[in-house]
């Protein structure tokens, strides 16, 4: 039991855009006008909706949050965020990681949602260590869930084998206790 409700948190190795939750994130970069990896992905699946709406909202900070609607996605709504760039660990990535994260949990809990899916934020192109990111990313969930929350359903999907395992052990040493 996490905060004032039981909230289910679950790794999963797949594709974020086919999570049937409220909504998933976006590792987004600042102008939140697509890119690769995940970013591109979600642009893809859910149509040139998303892309116009993204206009309307004049960028997104590093470690900050913005919410659109999900368009041809499964999920409901998008939450996009933007991971820090790695380098080196000396210039504040830990914790910009982890306002990413938080921000996007925040933004869920102000719109009342009850299930959110995240990709491993800036493990990718932008070189975040997998292990770093993801004690970042479970104690993130962890420290939001003990405020008290609406989410009752929290994925962290992971794209690679890799990450999946890095990521099962760091939730595991936290909530399996």
């Amino acid at each position: 039991m996490y905060g004032q409700k039981k909230c289910k948190i679950d790794v999963i190795l797949g594709d974020i855009v086919e999570q049937e939750v409220d909504a998933i994130v976006n590792a987004a970069n600042s102008s939140l006008l697509g890119g690769g990896g995940v970013d591109g992905a979600i642009h893809r699946a859910a149509g040139p909706q998303l892309l116009e709406e993204c206009r309307t909202l004049d960028g997104c900070p590093t470690g900050e949050a913005r919410m659109t609607r999900a368009y041809r996605l499964p999920a409901k709504w998008v939450i996009h965020t933007v991971g820090p760039v790695w380098n080196g660990g000396s210039a504040g990535e830990d914790m910009l990681l982890e306002s990413a994260y938080m921000n996007s949990l925040r933004l869920a809990g102000e719109y009342g949602l009850r299930s959110i899916a995240f990709p491993g934020i800036s493990i990718g192109a932008y070189g975040f260590p997998v292990e770093r990111a993801s004690v970042i990313a479970a104690g993130a969930v962890s420290r939001f869930l003990e405020t008290g929350s609406t989410l009752t359903d929290i994925r962290l999907v992971c794209f690679n084998e890799i990450a999946y395992s890095t990521y099962s052990m760091a939730v595991d040493e936290l909530f399996r206790k």
